[in-house]
């Protein structure tokens, strides 16, 4: 059975619903700020055009989603499956921003709890690359149990290579197992 990466999936904090071209003004409005991107490895995607680049790759992805905040219905940000392994049971999950109002409440952790938990129905590993200067979402990934396991030079969609540390969970190793 090959995991469904565009299902809705929801808790009491949030829901995420597969992204939809629909999506992109109300998504822009969130990725507009530059304190959203500050430690992200393309710092411009703030800017209108390099976001418009940004979200055509989570639209070729096939496994993004829309995060909305359960509460008052805003569009928090978004987040993805990508690079699903069937054969080594394993998938990446990334590209995640969320805005600057919703830092810090546990909405970041809800969302990555929902999409470890899903994955785990059916994968063995989970992989996140986060860039190299990126310690916000470092620190974060480690809270949730990911150990870093190298590093990258990765190329985003549209985008030039740079460093990112590669962390990984093991479905035996989640603490919410």
């Amino acid at each position: 059975m090959i995991m469904n990466i565009q299902t809705v999936l929801e808790n009491d904090m949030v829901k995420l619903v597969p992204l939809e071209e629909s999506h992109f003004e109300g998504l822009y409005a969130v990725a507009s700020d530059p304190l959203v991107w500050e430690q992200h490895p393309n710092k411009d995607r703030y800017k209108r055009d390099v976001f418009k680049v940004f979200f055509e790759g989570a639209m070729a992805s096939g496994g993004a989603y829309l995060i909305t905040d359960k509460k008052t219905g805003e569009i928090a940000g978004s987040s993805r499956y990508y690079n699903l392994d069937a054969t080594n049971k394993s998938i990446e999950i990334g590209y995640t921003f969320l805005g600057r109002k919703f830092w810090g409440g546990g909405l970041n952790h809800a969302v990555k709890d929902l999409m470890l938990a899903h994955a785990f129905e059916e994968m063995d590993t989970v992989i996140f690359h986060i860039g190299a200067d990126n310690i916000r979402s470092q620190k974060a990934i480690e809270k949730l149990g990911a150990v870093k396991t190298g590093e990258v030079e990765e190329a985003y969609y549209g985008e030039p290579a740079c460093l990112n540390f590669v962390y990984q969970i093991r479905k035996a190793d989640w603490p919410a197992h």
